[in-house]
C-alpha cells in the first residue's frame, strides 16, 4: 500500500505533486537542492549554483486563465501575461493557500533512487538525499520526478566547424539574464525558439547589431488575436475538434494562409525551411525589429574563424564579439542507474509521458518531462493528479511487458523510418489533458452538459479550455469550478480596464430628432411609394430586367 511518497523538486510540477498526494491523502516529503521553491521562476542574477532560471525580463507566453492550477485561479487584477515576479507571487498564494511549503526540505539534493531488494514484491525505493554536506537515506513507497526539462544545457559545439578558434564570447542562454554587458556589441543568436527571440529582440535595444540564426524557420506569433484578446483564450474545444475532423492538409494549408496574412515570412528570413515540420513561437517584437535592421536572419552556422562567421548561404559576418546558443536543454536523470537512467530520457517511451515501461511495479512517475501547445504547469498538475490516483491502485496501467514490448516496437519502427520519432513535437494541449482526465474520470461530458447546463456547456466548449473545466466532475470535483469558468473572461478583461470614462449626459442632437421620428417617417413613405405609379410599374413586370434583387448583395458586407 503506497503512502509515503519522495517528490523530487520544488518547481511548478513539485508543488502540483505535493498537493495531489495530499488530496489522495498521501503523505509526500520534497526535496529541494535550492534554497527556495518556484525552480527556474525563482529569478537570481548569476547562474553559479547550476540552476536554470529565468532571464530578468521574461514575461509568460501562455495566458493567466490558461496557466493556472485548475481550482487556484489568479487574482482579478493580475495581468493577463506575467512577469516572472508575478507569476512566481502567484506559485508562493497557491504554496501559502494548501499549506504545501511544510512539506518541502531545503538546500537538499538527491543522490541516489534505487528500487530495494524487495522491489517486486513492495515497489519500495531506497533515496538517498544530502543535505550541507549530510547524507541521509529514506525508504519510500513512490517517486515523483519533478526535475522538469531544462536540467542540464545543451550546448552542441562539436556541430559547428572552428568553434575552438572562436576568440569571442561563447555562452548558452541560461547563462543569460540581464543585456547591459553586451552594450554596443555585435552578437550572433543561434537558435529560433521562444527563449532565442527574447534574447535577440531584448539585446538589439543595446548592441550593434544582433544576428539571429535558424535553419529551420518559425511561424511568429503575437500574444494578441483580433480584437487584442489574448491568443491563448482562442484555444477552445471547437477549434480543437474542426483541427481533428478537417483533412490535415487543409488544416495546415489554411495555418499557413492566415500566418503569411499576419506577416510574409519569407520576406522576413522566417520561413520554414523544405522538409522541415513548422515551429510556432510567440514574440510580440521580432518582426519589428527585424523589419528596423535591429535584428538580421541568417541561416544555419558552417564555420567560425577567429572574429568571423560564415553561414551555410556562403555570407560572412565579421567583428563578432559574442554568440549565445540558446539550443535547449538535455533530460538528465543523474540519481538514477542504468538502464533506468537512459529510458527516463525517452519522452517517446514513456507511457503517456508519464511511466517508465520496465517496472514491475508503477510507483515512479516522471512529472513535467512534456511540451505542449499549452501551459506545462497545467499538464504537470493533470500528470500529478493521474499518477497519485496509479500509486493507490485507483488507476491502472498496461502491465509492464507490454509496455516494453510497445516501445522496444516503436523504436525499431523509428529506426527504419516506418514512422517518425514525435518526441520533440509538441502534444496538443487538449486532446493530452482530455486522456489524462479520461483516465481518472474527470473529463467533462459535453453532450451530457448541455443537457443539464446549457450555459455553462457553451462556454465549455466553444469558450477557452481553461483548466476549471477538469474540475467539473469526477474525483478532486471543485465547487467553484462552474463559476470560475462563466467568470474567466470577467477575470481576463479586469487588468485592462484601468482607465475609466464616466459617461456624461449628452444634449439631444439632431441624430437623437431623427431617430424618434424615423419610424413614423418610415411608415408614411412606404404608404406613399405604395400609392405611386413607380410600385404600380414594378408589379406589373414593366421594370423587369431594371430591378434584381441580387443587386441588393453589393450593399451586404461580406467577411472574408
Amino acid at each position: 500500500m503506497v503512502k509515503k511518497v519522495a517528490v523530487i523538486g520544488a518547481g511548478v510540477s513539485g508543488l502540483s505533486s505535493i498537493k495531489c498526494c495530499l488530496d489522495e491523502n498521501l503523505e509526500p516529503t520534497c526535496f529541494e537542492r535550492s534554497s527556495d521553491f518556484g525552480g527556474l521562476w525563482k529569478y537570481a542574477d548569476t547562474s553559479q549554483d547550476g540552476m536554470t532560471r529565468v532571464y530578468r525580463s521574461l514575461v509568460t507566453n501562455v495566458c493567466k486563465e490558461m496557466s493556472c492550477y485548475s481550482d487556484f485561479p489568479f487574482q482579478e487584477d493580475y495581468p493577463n501575461f506575467l512577469s516572472h515576479e508575478k507569476f512566481w507571487d502567484y506559485l508562493r498564494e497557491f504554496a501559502e493557500h494548501f499549506d504545501l511549503l511544510k512539506y518541502i526540505q531545503f538546500k537538499t539534493t538527491v543522490r541516489s533512487v534505487t528500487k530495494r531488494p524487495d522491489f517486486s514484491e513492495t515497489g519500495q525505493w531506497d533515496v538517498v538525499t544530502e543535505t550541507e554536506g549530510k547524507q541521509d537515506r529514506a525508504v519510500f513507497d513512490a517517486v515523483m520526478v519533478c526535475t522538469g526539462q531544462f536540467l542540464s544545457p545543451h550546448l552542441p559545439l562539436e556541430s559547428f566547424p572552428g568553434i575552438h578558434k572562436f576568440k569571442g564570447q561563447i555562452l548558452h542562454s541560461q547563462e543569460y539574464r540581464i543585456p547591459d554587458t553586451f552594450r554596443g556589441k555585435r552578437i550572433l543568436v543561434v537558435g529560433l525558439g521562444n527563449t532565442g527571440g527574447d534574447i535577440a529582440v531584448e539585446l538589439s535595444r543595446i548592441a550593434a547589431q544582433v544576428f539571429l540564426s535558424t535553419r529551420t524557420g518559425a511561424w511568429v506569433l503575437s500574444r494578441l488575436s483580433d480584437g487584442g484578446y489574448p491568443l491563448n483564450m482562442m484555444m477552445t474545444r471547437w477549434n480543437n475538434f474542426l483541427a481533428q475532423v478537417l483533412p490535415s492538409c487543409f488544416v495546415n494549408w489554411n495555418k499557413e494562409r492566415q500566418m503569411n496574412k499576419i506577416l510574409n515570412l519569407e520576406n522576413y528570413g522566417l520561413n520554414i525551411a523544405k522538409g522541415k515540420k513548422p515551429k510556432l513561437i510567440l514574440n510580440d517584437e521580432l518582426p519589428s525589429c527585424i523589419l528596423c535592421g535591429k535584428v538580421t536572419m541568417k541561416g544555419g552556422v558552417k564555420d567560425f574563424t577567429e572574429s568571423s562567421i560564415i553561414f551555410e548561404d556562403g555570407t560572412t559576418e565579421v567583428s563578432i564579439d559574442v554568440v549565445i546558443f540558446a539550443t535547449g536543454y538535455e533530460f538528465s536523470f543523474p540519481f538514477f542507474e542504468e538502464p533506468l537512467k537512459s529510458l527516463c530520457t525517452k519522452k517517446i517511451v514513456l507511457y503517456k509521458q508519464v511511466f517508465p515501461p520496465n517496472l514491475e511495479r508503477t510507483t515512479l512517475a516522471i512529472i513535467g518531462l512534456i511540451s505542449l501547445t499549452g501551459s506545462i504547469l497545467v499538464g504537470t498538475e493533470f500528470q500529478a493528479r493521474w499518477a497519485t490516483r496509479v500509486f493507490k491502485g485507483l488507476c491502472s496501467i498496461p502491465p509492464s511487458q507490454k509496455l516494453m514490448a510497445e516501445a522496444i516496437k516503436k523504436e525499431q519502427l523509428i529506426k527504419r523510418g516506418v514512422i517518425k520519432d514525435t518526441s520533440q513535437d509538441k502534444l496538443n494541449f487538449i486532446s493530452y489533458m482530455d486522456e489524462l482526465t479520461q483516465c481518472i474520470g474527470a473529463k467533462p461530458n459535453i453532450p451530457l452538459l448541455f443537457i443539464k447546463d446549457p450555459r455553462l456547456a457553451w462556454e465549455v466548449f466553444f469558450g477557452p479550455c481553461t483548466p476549471y473545466q477538469y474540475r467539473l466532475v469526477g474525483p478532486g470535483k471543485w465547487d467553484g469550478a462552474r463559476n470560475a469558468i462563466l467568470t474567466q473572461w470577467d477575470r481576463t478583461m479586469k487588468p485592462l480596464k484601468t482607465r475609466i470614462i464616466p459617461k456624461s449626459p449628452k444634449p439631444a442632437s439632431l441624430s437623437s430628432y431623427l431617430k424618434a421620428w424615423a419610424a413614423p417617417v418610415l411608415i408614411v413613405s412606404l404608404l406613399l411609394f405604395y400609392k405611386s405609379s413607380l410600385f404600380l410599374e414594378l408589379v406589373r413586370g414593366k421594370l423587369q430586367g431594371r430591378f434584381s434583387p441580387y443587386r441588393i448583395l453589393w450593399y451586404i458586407p461580406q467577411n472574408s
